[in-house]
């Protein structure tokens, strides 16, 4: 694991967040079709159904997968089973603005766990980096304007994309620790990894939709437009943002990887200019100045 980021490693931890930021919009669109935990089931059935013919083999004897299932069930329930789900499900109840702005606490939860629990060393340069980062987001979540953010109230959507991020934080760190004793076969090929991991977070997801139901009536809306967006979701932010993300934390390690999924918000702003008719505005520009600047900063020795 190096430190060091260059155009490669970039690109690769661009891509989560830009995919990130559609999945935002998809799941908004949506949301009243199917229910938030259902959705992240489907999404996550459809995955698996897409990596199986490139990664199979991980079921037979001696693939190394059921030796160390533990290890795979775990990353399964924090990466697949939780994330998504806590995060549809927190839009049930809180604003998209609230939700981001607690997503956007992920550079400090990553740095505070990994000193806490995985020995790592948090620099002032780190910490410099991670006010640098949060201030973009903070900026473009208020749209220019301070004094909208003093009129936020906490619901308990909050607190569900407040556990969100402290998983993916957990998962983060988990991705790097314990690599070396991973099966070998499984860890050189990103799809048997990744299926390793979509095969347990698919029976945790299982679990928690058939709560879901068994809580409360529900139904789901079919179309045309749902079908495309299970297909989005499952393909992009799912297999390809996964893939670019696990990736990217194995180069340059959690506390840098996280500065980056502080792009979610400014290409979600980008996004809605795009297809809502929104006109850029110049926070835009100096709250991507700011972002770039803390992982700038975090990144150096």
């Amino acid at each position: 694991m190096t430190h060091s980021l260059t155009p490669s490693t970039i690109l690769m931890l661009i891509v989560p967040p830009f995919l990130w930021a559609g999945n935002a919009v998809v799941g908004r669109l949506v949301h009243e079709m199917v229910p938030p935990i259902t959705l992240n089931f489907l999404r996550w059935a459809i995955a698996l159904l897409i990596l199986l013919p490139m990664a199979s083999f991980i079921y037979r004897r001696g693939s190394g997968l059921w030796t160390h299932w533990r290890r795979f069930a775990v990353l399964g329930l924090l990466g697949v089973g939780l994330y998504n789900a806590l995060q549809y499900l927190a839009l049930q109840s809180s604003t998209p603005i609230n939700v981001t702005l607690v997503a956007a606490s992920m550079p400090v939860w990553m740095l505070a766990i990994g000193w806490m629990f995985f020995g790592a060393k948090v620099s002032p340069k780190q910490l410099a980096g991670a006010a640098l980062s949060i201030a973009g987001v903070l900026l473009v979540l208020s749209r220019g304007e301070w004094r909208q953010l003093l009129a936020l109230r906490l619901v308990p959507g909050d607190l569900f994309m407040m556990l969100a991020t402290i998983a993916w934080s957990v998962y983060s760190w988990l991705l790097t620790m314990g690599k070396d004793k991973d099966p070998h076969q499984i860890r050189a090929n990103w799809a048997a990894f990744l299926l390793a991991q979509v095969t347990f977070g698919v029976l945790w997801s299982g679990a928690f939709a058939a709560g879901e139901w068994a809580i409360a009536d529900r139904q789901i809306a079919w179309s045309w437009t749902l079908a495309a967006a299970l297909l989005f979701v499952a393909i992009g932010p799912a297999v390809v943002a996964f893939r670019c993300w696990g990736a990217g934390v194995q180069r340059v390690g959690p506390n840098i990887a996280a500065f980056f999924s502080n792009l979610t918000p400014l290409f979600a702003a980008l996004m809605s200019s795009a297809f809502l008719g929104e006109a850029p505005h110049l926070f835009h520009g100096v709250a991507f100045a700011l972002i770039v600047g803390g992982i700038v900063l975090s990144s150096r020795q």
